[in-house]
């Protein structure tokens, strides 16, 4: 089977900015609002519980939420990610693999994060992709999103030092509430705030519940 080109770019951008990527964005950069989501996500999940973030990167959103008290684990395309993750976080368990295919058993997780990482699939994907979070989603378990709030497509060819070929995609909060209710996982908390410092537009922020049996 022939991979899809959008997953060979993003794999290799990835790969290739790996490392100072790392450098350029070592910690936590994340605000006030963006940390109160991941805050509320960590105490509605509560301790002890499974919890994964897909498409985890070099880890760092990981170990906060794992300095949060969650069981957490990532996984991520990018095995040059996941090589500065494991460095960096050794404590941390991380898998190489796709959001749109977890190698997980259905209703595994308490918790799900999808922190800017949807943003790199082709938007007629999501549907497929949020059914696959519903799936490994135990009853009762959480979700939390975060996007680049907007509606474009935006090719990049420089990231972080280095010459590179991907798209990443502005989606709307609207848009996204209605395919994640379509596939079974209820929105009840939505937070779009404004471009802060380094940001070039709003940023939005989705948790969704999956129902109890």
């Amino acid at each position: 089977m022939i991979e899809p080109s959008w997953l060979t770019e993003t794999r290799a951008a990835y790969d290739t900015v790996a490392v100072d990527y790392a450098r350029l964005i070592p910690d936590v950069l994340e605000g006030p609002l963006d940390r109160g989501m991941l805050a509320a996500f960590a105490e509605l999940v509560g301790p002890g519980r499974p919890v994964l973030e897909a498409g985890c990167g070099t880890g760092r959103i990981t170990a906060h939420l794992r300095g949060l008290g969650l069981d957490i684990s990532g996984v991520d395309l990018s095995p040059g990610m996941l090589d500065v993750a494991r460095r960096d976080h050794p404590e941390l368990r991380f898998e190489v693999g796709s959001m749109t295919a977890l190698d997980l058993p259905d209703e595994a997780l308490a918790g799900l994060v999808a922190w800017y990482s949807i943003i790199h699939l082709p938007p007629d994907l999501l549907p497929q992709v949020f059914t696959e979070f519903h799936r490994v989603l135990a009853p009762g378990g959480h979700l939390l999103i975060a996007v680049k709030a907007g509606d474009q497509r935006i090719r990049l060819e420089q990231a972080y030092g280095h010459t590179v070929s991907y798209d990443v995609y502005w989606l709307p909060p609207d848009r996204l509430a209605e395919q994640l209710t379509a596939a079974g996982l209820a929105v009840h908390a939505t937070l779009v705030r404004e471009a802060e410092e380094l940001d070039r537009g709003p940023q939005a922020f989705l948790l969704a519940r999956k129902a109890d049996r």
